[in-house]
């Protein structure tokens, strides 16, 4: 089986911090997926922009050398790599210095009429200075896009304020707030599991569904971001965006049409609909926790504040959630939410926990009778799997066992199929903002997730310690048996 790849419009990429983690180690190995296949048109651009004093010569090199390591070597063809390599440019400019990025604005000169995209993949604080500087340049066209990466602000003010100095240049309709969960094929799976089958649709309520798990968990620890994420914390990095879009998407009403206004208004109102977890609330419906030395797969881990360097840093590495959705859908139903560094392993995965059958018509000596999941596994290997009641096969008797239906995209599909950000990107040329942000959902995140911060800094509770390598502090585990359930684990 194959995919079909469809080309977009001639346009110039633009990537402010062309030198950092993000461009090397995602943006990059993306566009070349996307020009091996045949997306991108001849004549297409990617203009790298950093402080970094670099001749073009040795950034080429440096992406050579990415794509080398961060591409399979069947997938590394020299001529797609040298096509590739060719389309690149390289500008060493200060942003906040427009005068900086005049031989930027002279290449972007004879291209005015093509798709224009600014990706950028600096820190949130240098958003706003660099739309003004693309302005100032006159570099902002009718086909302009900009995309930003997350965090957008470190709370609501932080947040409205970034907002506002990028709508002061570009229009809601040219800003994507990228998420790279959305554009995984999982995820967008999930909308065509809920929406394109008559099957689970009406079995997705409190009368079906006795609550959900969306889970996040790493092996890795800060990993060279200590400065930033000694700042921010899992609540900022990951809940805040990632899981509570993961939420909407589970939570949300079907939307009238598959546009994105139809869709963005359908998970906003999840979003508006999260009951506030207050000060007193937080004791029994949260947990935070930081990671302390241990081990990860017999690899010892250090500390969270000896890997950051802060002996006393009060910021978590894991959070867990009991979270409520007040909707005639939801009520009722638990949502829990968990997200942790220095896990035992790496997976993200959405599991629909469905009720009991409210009797058994066997005997006790058919063995006990486990309630249907739905797992949606997000990373590392992404699929779907049902678990079902079957009986045990032989003679005997009637025993029951749990088994599964299992959907492995890679065994199912038989192809390499794009990745989040090689599949967003082209959403950005083509426009389409479906699997973006937007402004007023951004908004409604950060007016939810700002009390709960707010609450943990009332209390003045330190994050619980835990071992790495563990599935966090102890107490998250009482967070859910409390309401009579348990977190589930490969196996379950």
């Amino acid at each position: 089986m194959t995919a079909r790849i469809i080309p977009v419009s001639l346009f110039d990429l633009v990537v402010f911090g062309a030198t950092g983690d993000l461009a090397f180690r995602k943006l990059l190995p993306a566009l070349y997926y996307r020009d091996r296949d045949g997306q991108i048109p001849d004549g297409s651009r990617i203009l790298g922009v950093s402080r970094r004093c670099m001749p073009l010569e040795t950034y080429l090199e440096e992406v050579e050398a990415t794509l080398r390591h961060q591409v399979p070597q069947g997938y590394l063809d020299p001529g797609c790599l040298a096509r590739f390599l060719g389309r690149i440019r390289y500008y060493v400019c200060e942003i906040g210095q427009p005068d900086t990025l005049r031989p930027l604005a002279a290449a972007l000169a004879d291209g005015g009429d093509r798709v224009r995209v600014f990706y950028f993949a600096t820190s949130p604080d240098l958003f706003g200075q660099a739309s003004r500087d693309v302005d100032a340049l006159g570099l902002v066209t009718d086909k302009s896009r900009v995309v930003l990466e997350k965090p957008i602000g470190h709370d609501l003010v932080s947040a409205n304020a970034v907002n506002n100095e990028v709508g002061a240049v570009f229009g809601e309709n040219q800003i994507f707030r990228i998420d790279h969960y959305l554009g995984k094929e999982t995820v967008q799976n999930l909308m065509a599991l809920r929406f394109a089958n008559f099957l689970f649709e009406p079995l997705w309520n409190a009368a079906h569904i006795d609550h959900v798990q969306i889970s996040v968990a790493e092996t890795i620890g800060a990993e060279g971001r200590g400065d930033y994420y000694d700042r921010a914390g899992a609540m900022r990095d990951m809940v805040q965006n990632h899981i509570l879009q993961l939420l909407c998407l589970v939570a949300m009403e079907p939307p009238t049409r598959f546009e994105p206004d139809f869709v963005r208004d359908e998970k906003l109102k999840v979003l508006r609909a999260l009951k506030p977890i207050t000060v007193a609330d937080s004791v029994t419906r949260t947990v935070r926790g930081q990671y302390r030395a241990g081990a990860i797969n017999g690899s010892p881990a250090a500390s969270y504040p000896d890997e950051v360097g802060v002996p006393h840093s009060d910021t978590e590495t894991f959070v867990a959630l009991k979270v409520e959705v007040e909707t005639w859908r939801w009520s009722g139903v638990p949502f829990f939410l968990r997200t942790g560094k220095r896990m035992p392993v790496r997976a993200t995965e959405i599991v629909i926990q469905f009720r009991t059958i409210p009797h058994s018509i066997f005997l006790p000596s058919a063995g006990p009778i486990s309630a249907n999941k739905l797992i949606v596994r997000l990373q590392p290997d992404e699929g779907m799997r049902l678990s079902l009641m079957v009986k045990d096969p032989g003679p005997g008797g009637m025993r029951l066992r749990q088994d599964s239906l299992n959907l492995s995209f890679a065994e199912t599909f038989r192809m390499r199929y794009p990745d989040a950000y090689e599949r967003l990107l082209m959403d950005v040329v083509r426009g389409n903002p479906t699997l973006f942000m937007r402004r007023d959902e951004v908004e409604a995140a950060w007016r939810w997730v700002d009390p709960i911060i707010a609450a943990w800094q009332e209390r003045g509770d330190s994050p619980r310690p835990y071992t790495a390598g563990s599935w966090g502090p102890s107490a998250s585990v009482g967070l859910i048996v409390r309401d009579s359930r348990t977190w589930h684990e490969d196996g379950q």
